[in-house]
């Protein structure tokens, strides 16, 4: 039985046409999120599928048995909020979360409404403490 392929994939189309398309105050904060990945992986941004902007990669394989690749971070604006892919570390981050401000999580994500509704240092922190957690996957 062959495998089931992941559909979200790293691609070529623009990030910046992307942000474009957003309402100006989501693009606005996507921007500001940016600049807080860019600077936790030194990666450049690229579109992942047709609506998540992710920054560099990692190898992964899941208990399933499937391998392949994924973002080591990365965000979404989607319409109930923005939702951003910190991979790890979340469920160790207890004390870290309680300062960040207004947020949900889910398994690997955390959700925002907004970023002012958060202390952007503590996001920041989170977002380190996610990619570093992913570093001895990494694909160079």
């Amino acid at each position: 039985m062959a495998k089931a392929e992941l559909k979200t994939k790293e691609n070529d189309a623009s990030v910046e046409a992307f942000l474009a398309a957003q309402p100006d105050a989501v693009a606005t904060d996507c921007r500001a999120i940016m600049q807080l990945m860019r600077k936790a992986t030194g990666e450049e941004a690229r579109m992942w599928g047709a609506s998540i902007v992710g920054f560099g990669k990692y190898r992964y394989k899941g208990a399933s048995g499937r391998e392949g690749e994924w973002m080591l971070t990365g965000f979404s604006p989607r319409k109930a909020n923005l939702s951003l892919y910190i991979l790890t570390g979340l469920d160790k981050s207890t004390a870290q979360l309680k300062k960040l401000g207004k947020h949900s999580t889910g398994k690997g994500c955390l959700y925002i409404k907004r970023l002012g509704d958060v202390d952007v240092k503590v996001l920041e922190e989170l977002i380190v403490k996610g990619v570093k957690g992913l570093e001895e996957m990494r694909v160079r």
